[in-house]
């Protein structure tokens, strides 16, 4: 038996190594540099430590500080050190759940009576910072069921032996590091001396386990960066995205309203966000057209039994309105759109010609969160979706994949998201019973998939355990100008639903197949992503979006004749335009008109109306120039036609 494996790089070159070699040694085998950068190592796609021995043939792939799979392992381990600095400082407190996050990490810790103050948080860092210093390795053990719940017995920890309680039967793995030891499946970073720079951000209440019924928690969030300039840049970071909040700019824009009155996430759209969500449809809209798009339009509630047949329910229940029981029939706030469109497919008898079908909806639905879990716009119980369904022929799908990919590409681009890669979203092999279909079924369509993301060159990783339970999907992951994540459109390949639902065409064979449907959705919930636009552009809407494009302001009430005459003469050409007539000095009005954000102020005078001309300033700009009026009109459309972007 040989006791060398081959090690295959993501380059595709193969390496030969001793059996047992771990990812600390392959690195040091390829630079010394590398092997100071690197803090993980994913091993047949599963992030493991550095320190893990690999005993077969692998491909891998070294983790730096750049990579996500890093930063969440540099963040979990810094949980750890975290709440070994706390354990430190209150002994007898005790630990639930410390995971990375998108951004930082944090911890649910129980400390009886004592509530965490602000000078707290500062001990806790200080203390985090001294046991970085000491820069002592994670270790990770193999630990015995019984030997763990014995430990977390003896120390008296009810959270960490609840968490043993669902572990029976599985590995249970222990990491310590210097005083500190967490029941935890990892990985972690090789030792505490890489985490340099430390902020605790705040402390919030938590229920354990995420249920109203058990004990309110203490979590603390907190923040590391391997140097103090990426964290100094992250908190300025914070504080602008404090500044371009979109709750607090909805209500200083008024772009929309939430109310208890109406009901906690449900959003009530005023009308200047009405024509930022409309203009974002018609730009849809008009995109969809050219691409042979047929509008729809569906109910709000449909009968429980089209749910129960697509699966939606009861899958997801618990996120879903409780029927409606209407003359002994039980209808559902509408969750999804999907079921509605097979319907229209299944209204007639469809050939092979007929194929691609696409249709689409700006479909409003209804999903249940909890009180605690609702956030502006980016979290509400009623949203709009972008949705269409396209009914395909199996040899039309990877091209109706790169169309759509197309189509996501463009809205990103128009609106001046430039950074963005994608999640192909794939089910996980472990939790088979998740998903609905054939094996073979899922095997072709995450095949599919991956070769349409190829085609069209797109920037990928794979996610094992996203997928939908009736199909894999291509995740939009966009960042926005403050550097955040968020997932935005998405595309899903279903060949489940074709055969819950009974869908069939006439092939030219003339025996009966199944088409097989994409879902796609480039702005996803409308809402969301009008959260996600006005904290992008920080409520500075480019002049094609933005609810008011010029305000005329005249200086006197001599020249109020002048500008009405131009106020009727741009929005007779399309332009939204507004006259503020009131008898206040031009300073003022100049100083609130920049503060609402409007792109552009048009002031008239008497120099102004012998002129047949416009005195233009810009937000943020100021006084670029006068113009002819006909001038300026033509710049204005020629900005709104090409859909500008001034970020």
């Amino acid at each position: 038996m040989t006791n060398q494996i081959q090690i295959t790089f993501p380059d595709g070159a193969v390496r030969t190594y001793d059996k047992g070699v771990t990812g600390q040694q392959i690195a040091e085998s390829i630079s010394t540099g590398l092997a100071k950068a690197v803090l993980a190592i994913s091993v047949n796609g599963e992030v493991v430590d550095l320190f893990r021995p690999i005993e077969t043939d692998a491909a891998i792939k070294l983790h730096k500080w750049e990579d996500e799979e890093a930063k969440r392992t540099y963040w979990h381990s810094s949980a750890h050190l975290m709440a070994e600095a706390v354990e430190a400082l209150f002994p007898g407190t005790k630990f639930g759940i410390g995971p990375p996050i998108e951004s930082g990490f944090y911890y649910d810790i129980d400390m009886g009576d004592h509530s965490l103050t602000a000078a707290d948080l500062v001990e806790i860092e200080k203390k985090m910072a001294e046991f970085s210093k000491r820069d002592v390795p994670y270790k990770r053990e193999v630990i015995s069921w019984d030997d763990a719940v014995a430990y977390f017995k003896k120390k008296n920890d009810p959270y960490k032996l609840e968490l043993l309680d669902g572990l029976k039967g599985e590995q249970i793995t222990f990491y310590h590091q210097g005083n500190f030891t967490d029941l935890c499946f990892g990985p972690h970073i090789p030792s505490t001396g890489k985490i340099k720079a430390i902020k605790l951000l705040s402390v919030a209440g938590a229920y354990w386990r995420g249920s109203e019924k058990n004990k309110m928690l203490q979590r603390i969030y907190g923040i590391t960066f391997p140097n103090q300039k990426e964290l100094d840049e992250h908190l300025f970071r914070l504080e602008e995205a404090k500044r371009r909040d979109h709750r607090k700019l909805g209500q200083e824009l008024e772009l929309f309203l939430l109310t208890p009155k109406v009901g906690g996430g449900l959003p009530i759209w005023l009308p200047k966000g009405t024509i930022v969500r409309e203009t974002l449809e018609n730009f849809l809209r008009d995109e969809q057209r050219k691409r042979g798009y047929l509008p729809v339009v569906t109910p709000h509630i449909g009968n429980l039994n089209l749910y129960k047949t697509s699966g939606h329910y009861p899958y997801y229940k618990d996120s879903q309105f409780a029927p409606i029981v209407v003359e002994d029939e039980e209808y559902l706030l509408k969750p999804m759109n999907c079921p509605h469109h097979h319907q229209i497919y299944m209204a007639k008898p469809r050939s092979y010609r007929d194929l691609p079908l696409r249709i689409a909806e700006f479909g409003t639905v209804y999903r249940y969160e909890q009180s605690g879990e609702l956030n502006g716009l980016t979290r509400v119980r009623s949203f709009t979706v972008d949705d269409s369904h396209m009914y395909v022929r199996p040899d039309q799908l990877k091209d109706e994949l790169c169309d759509v990919i197309e189509l996501i590409q463009l809205v990103f681009d128009t609106l001046g998201f430039k950074d963005f890669k994608t999640r192909l979203s794939f089910r996980d092999p472990k939790n088979m019973e998740k998903y609905g279909g054939e094996d073979s079924m899922w095997e072709r369509s995450e095949k599919e998939i991956k070769e349409a993301a190829d085609l069209k060159k797109l920037n990928y990783y794979i996610g094992i355990g996203e997928a939908a339970f009736y199909g894999p999907k291509i995740d939009f992951m966009v960042q926005d100008s403050l550097r955040r994540t968020w997932q935005l459109g998405t595309v899903q390949v279903d060949y489940v639903m074709p055969e819950r639902f009974g869908l069939e065409y006439v092939g030219s064979d003339g025996q009966k197949h199944r088409p097989v449907i994409i879902h796609r959705a480039p702005f996803g919930s409308l809402e969301r992503f009008i959260g996600v636009l006005i904290e992008h552009y920080a409520g500075d809407f480019p002049l094609w979006l933005a609810p008011v494009q010029a305000v005329i302001l005249p200086i006197t009430d001599a020249h109020v004749e002048y500008a009405r005459s131009i106020e009727k003469e741009y929005s007779a050409n399309g332009i939204r335009v507004e006259l503020d007539d009131r008898n206040e000095k031009i300073g003022y009005k100049i100083r609130e008109w920049e503060t609402k954000k409007v792109p552009y102020m048009l002031v008239v005078g008497e120099k102004e109306k012998l002129a047949d001309s416009v005195a233009v300033r810009q937000h943020k700009k100021g006084d670029i120039g006068s113009m002819k009026r006909e001038e300026f009109l033509r710049k204005a459309k020629q900005e709104i036609e090409i859909k500008t972007i001034n970020l």
